[in-house]
């Protein structure tokens, strides 16, 4: 898939200003699964944010930090579904959408400057208590959960990027952002 691929076919499309189009970027990536075998898969993010993912992605190569996958959410397999995308534990970035728990305001992942990481493993959690993807469950002692103390957290933070995990009104930890 390459960057035109990845952005085509979002239903938003016709809402998203075509210079936040413009400004994604598809990473390439490699990473260990929970295979144990080295996989590339793709992020799409904001440009200027595009070397970040990369030494990130190399961290989590080195470490070899397992990621289930990584699809941009323009694949057939997840048809631009951020829920599709968490229910298979993928790590995905640009994805033109409101912020989780509804409202009008566009996600931070809508102007392409998030990634979520293996949320299967790392759920959102509302301030109502309410687990997202259904079913997932945060089991610390789990090979690709995301800690505080973990290098991933480290690296994002000398970086610049917000980690959802730290969040106070809902706990987001797969998400990590970076406004721009």
């Amino acid at each position: 898939m390459g960057r035109i691929e990845a952005l085509m076919g979002n239903p938003a499309r016709d809402q998203c200003p075509g210079e936040i189009l413009d400004m994604q970027a598809l990473v390439s990536v490699r990473y260990y699964s929970f295979d144990g075998l080295l996989h590339e898969g793709r992020i799409l993010v904001d440009r200027r944010l595009a070397l970040d993912i990369s030494t990130v992605f190399a961290a989590i190569e080195r470490e070899r930090f397992p990621v289930m996958s990584a699809i941009p959410v323009a694949d057939a397999r997840i048809g631009w579904s951020d829920d599709v995308s968490m229910a298979l534990n993928n790590s995905s970035g640009f994805n033109y959408r409101p912020i989780t728990g509804g409202g009008t305001k566009v996600s931070a992942h809508a102007l392409g400057q998030a990634i979520d990481i293996n949320p299967l493993l790392n759920p959102y959690v509302s301030p109502a208590g309410v687990v997202s993807p259904p079913g997932a469950v945060r089991d610390v002692s789990r090979p690709g959960t995301i800690l505080e103390n973990s290098f991933l957290v480290k690296l994002f933070d000398e970086f610049g990027w917000e980690w959802g995990g730290r969040w106070t009104d809902r706990v987001d930890w797969h998400h990590f952002e970076k406004r721009l």
